[in-house]
């Protein structure tokens, strides 16, 4: 049943329970069929209503600071897979009242906290970042084996013997990407960790498996993580995307509130903001499909979509319509639901969407308002 936008306020972030659902199946049995685990990163989502339906189709969540690990506890209902770049000595309490896992960044930072670990009351189990140093990602700001890279240990900073304590290897090479490149990257992991793997319980194989993408091939990665099965069959396999579980599974609805021109290029000026609310587009770059347009500059009604912000960038476009845009008409941004709500932020005390679900029992169930207060409650 097509989302009655009436239903919800404007702006808002509106997932449909439907399309999670088709998503959190293809995943479930992509787990199934490989005999891996699948976990949700809260980095990538964390709207903690919707947490019911995620806990039907898998057991456990991935945090990257006390915050995310406190919410996996609380509001997930499991302890966390937890990794920072860097824990501190306050902050490491909780991470371990709130984590089963926890995988250090470096050997120093794990030389410092495991004597906390070994004498904590309840078992943990402690693993390192490496890094392959092999990585297709292209964007750089989301690489994470760029040359010089403040993640992972590389192979040859490790001991032949492992420091006691140290059950995995956590891997994370990918952003958006295909089976294609997990295949490749599995080859320099393996060439250069794969001598340690004996002495390890788990090996995490990080986010960035796009396997909800239309495109993907799904079989083709069962093959990969069933073959790393058959080589290691010891080591239990994780893998933790975020984009995967939310992926085109619902949008941002906002509304034109002016429509100014300009040496002849025409912006329609929303009630939502490209660097507040959709920052992604700003930082990768990319521009987002928008529902009844086109990403071009040939129809007959051509615009830029700008922001509410007072940031000159907060725009893209260039977007064709087949009708004039006039003000008060719904625009519609698909795919908007992960990345967006764990990054937005309140820049310009510009009010901020709210967070929904459209359910399959066609009513919408509005998750979050925002007001005045949660912009001043941030300032204080």
């Amino acid at each position: 049943m097509p989302i009655d936008f009436t239903q919800f306020p404007s702006p808002c972030y509106i997932m449909e329970e439907e399309l999670l659902r088709k998503n959190l199946t293809l995943i479930r049995d992509v787990a199934q069929r490989a005999d891996v685990e699948i976990i949700l990163a809260f980095k990538s989502f964390a709207m903690w209503r919707s947490f019911p339906i995620f806990r039907e189709y898998i057991d456990h969540s991935t945090a990257s600071s006390p915050y995310e690990a406190r919410l996996a506890l609380e509001e997930f209902g499991s302890k966390a897979h937890t990794y920072s770049p860097a824990y501190t000595e306050a902050d490491f309490p909780e991470i371990m009242r709130c984590s089963s896992h926890i995988t250090f960044n470096s050997l120093s930072q794990f030389v410092r906290f495991y004597p906390q670990v070994k004498a904590y009351a309840e078992p943990i189990s402690c693993g390192l970042r490496v890094n392959p140093e092999y990585s297709e990602v292209e964007t750089e700001l989301y690489n994470p084996c760029a040359p010089g890279t403040r993640f992972g240990v590389v192979a040859d900073q490790l001991p032949d013997q492992l420091p006691a304590g140290i059950e995995g290897f956590h891997c994370h090479c990918h952003c958006e990407s295909s089976s294609y490149e997990l295949e490749r990257t599995l080859v320099h992991l393996e060439q250069r960790f794969a001598r340690w793997f004996p002495q390890l319980r788990w090996l995490n194989l990080g986010g960035g498996h796009l396997m909800t993408r239309k495109d993907y091939d799904v079989n083709h990665l069962v093959q990969l993580l069933q073959g790393l099965h058959a080589r290691y069959p010891h080591l239990r396999i994780i893998l933790e995307p975020g984009s995967a579980f939310t992926w085109q599974t619902g949008v941002l609805s906002a509304q034109v509130v002016d429509i100014v021109e300009n040496r002849g290029i025409r912006t329609a000026i929303l009630n939502v903001s490209f660097t507040c609310h959709m920052p992604d587009c700003l930082e990768m770059p990319y521009q987002p499909a928008v529902r009844g347009a086109r990403m071009d500059a040939e129809g007959p009604y051509t615009y830029r979509l700008g922001g509410n912000s007072c940031l000159s960038g907060d725009y893209m476009g260039a977007w064709s319509f087949d009708t004039p845009l006039h003000i008060g008409q719904r625009i519609v941004f698909e795919d908007m639901i992960h990345y967006t709500t764990v990054k937005t932020n309140m820049f310009n005390g510009i009010h901020h969407p709210a967070i929904g679900m459209w359910g399959l029992d066609g009513k919408a169930h509005l998750f979050k308002e925002f007001s005045y207060f949660d912009y001043r409650n941030r300032m204080s």
